[in-house]
């Protein structure tokens, strides 16, 4: 196990990735693959969700990047449009090196306020033939909106899957977490038998859409938005 892996596994056993997200886990996991899926409610509106979403450099945390600083992380928010970090240049540079940069994911949806998609392998899944779909989705409801982060991985790579997946879901978990606070964080619904009691509660659409259930993109998307809030 490389050691940036087994740094990351000693963070989340410490458990200090994963503190606020309502729902954090593992949802699937395979040979050579896995789902990870990670969902908060917070006060904002979608589009104020949308707007702090594509300005990684305010909510990324710094740990999780490769110039050590995320106010270098940019999102350009059009397919085709680049998940990237600049890299700052080396004080003996000489002139006309150009500065670096690292490329975190590929832009290949956008929906605002609704969904933005991005394709690639984060943190040490870069170094390896892996492929990563990131589905970050925005579901209004009555106490706000709900943020949910689904990201699909797989290919060969050389991490034992389980552990890979724990610490990228403790990874996810944290970038989550810190989105959360900068938009003001909600406490999570109750259970649905108590909400039944009450006849107050009335639970927030968490989930992404299984695709298996729908029949295309716009229909997955759309159906977050079924009870008119569009």
């Amino acid at each position: 196990m490389s050691r940036r892996l087994t740094a990351l596994m000693a963070l989340v056993s410490a458990g200090f990735l994963c503190a606020v997200p309502a729902a954090a886990k593992v949802v699937e996991e395979g040979e050579g693959s896995f789902v990870t899926r990670d969902s908060v409610t917070v006060k904002a509106a979608p589009y104020a969700v949308w707007t702090a979403l594509i300005t990684p450099n305010k909510w990324w945390s710094n740990s999780h990047t490769w110039s050590g600083n995320a106010e270098n992380m940019y999102i350009s928010a059009q397919a085709g449009g680049c998940f990237c970090e600049l890299l700052p240049m080396p004080a003996d540079a000489p002139e006309g090196v150009r500065r670096g940069s690292a490329h975190h994911m590929t832009v290949v949806m956008v929906d605002p306020p609704k969904a933005l998609r991005m394709r690639g392998g984060l943190g040490p899944l870069q170094s390896e033939p892996v492929d990563g779909v990131l589905t970050i989705t925005m579901a209004p409801g009555k106490n706000g909106t709900t943020i949910t982060f689904e990201y699909v991985v797989g290919g060969y790579m050389r991490f034992p899957t389980s552990d890979i997946a724990k610490a990228v879901d403790g990874v996810m978990s944290q970038q989550l977490n810190s989105l959360a606070k900068l938009l003001g964080p909600v406490a999570p619904e109750p259970p649905a038998e108590k909400a039944e009691k009450t006849e107050k509660a009335e639970p927030l659409k968490s989930e992404v859409p299984d695709p298996k259930k729908v029949e295309t993109v716009d229909e997955a998307f759309s159906s977050l938005t079924d009870d008119g809030n569009s």
